[in-house]
């Protein structure tokens, strides 16, 4: 078992998780309530990751944060390091890849919500900021919660971006996904098959949990 490996995976769905909670919730509820002229092609970049193969959104990736690219020089003048083959690259990489786990749910939470509710909360005088914390979020939270453990189990799989954009650094970019495939290539089926057991028993016990709190939220709220 390549504990390094799970705990960079665990530490990477985190990260993702951290970053796409806050980008979720704005930018659902901003698409769910507002049409603008271009929202559909919005949308449409949201979910282009879903329909590209991840090596090829991984390559344009590896280009965008290449050292010669715009992204990658400020990066490197800023911390001194390149972005690519590293584990802030990719940070990075599976906040953007996942952008559409993160989005697309909550997006629907908050269209679940009835409109003279949210009417409601502002003829009482609440500011958006109040309506979107105490009205708007609690009932879109089911959505919210789908879009972090889809956000944290995709991560935790991801295999294409995560070879295009951080290679296989034992330590740094070396993922649980990248370390099975290692064992298979190494004949290794019984570690391999140890890592994978692993990987699903926590996919698992993540959707339990979700389903869970979902349960618990939606009592609350009746």
């Amino acid at each position: 078992m390549d504990w390094d490996a799970l705990r960079l995976s665990l530490s990477l769905a985190a990260w993702t998780v951290a970053i796409l909670l806050p980008v979720s919730i704005l930018a659902g509820r901003a698409l769910a309530y507002r049409r603008f002229a271009g929202s559909g092609l919005v949308e449409a970049l949201v979910m282009l990751p879903l329909v590209l193969p991840p090596t090829v959104f991984g390559f344009y990736l590896l280009v965008a944060f290449g050292r010669t690219s715009p992204i990658g020089q400020v990066w490197q003048d800023l911390f001194g390091q390149q972005l690519v083959f590293t584990f802030e690259g990719l940070v990075l990489a599976s906040v953007i890849f996942n952008l559409p786990f993160a989005i697309q749910p909550a997006q629907r939470g908050f269209e679940a919500v009835p409109r003279d509710v949210r009417e409601a909360a502002a003829c009482c005088g609440m500011s958006p900021l109040a309506a979107l914390w105490r009205v708007e979020l609690p009932l879109a939270w089911p959505g919210v919660m789908t879009a972090m453990v889809l956000t944290f189990a995709h991560t935790l799989g991801e295999f294409g971006i995560v070879l295009m954009v951080g290679g296989s650094i034992p330590g740094e970019t070396r993922t649980i996904a990248i370390a099975i495939y290692d064992r298979v290539q190494a004949f290794d089926g019984e570690s391999a098959a140890i890592m994978s057991a692993v990987l699903v028993a926590i996919s698992l016990f993540t959707i339990a949990v979700t389903y869970w709190l979902s349960a618990r939220v939606g009592r609350r709220l009746s």
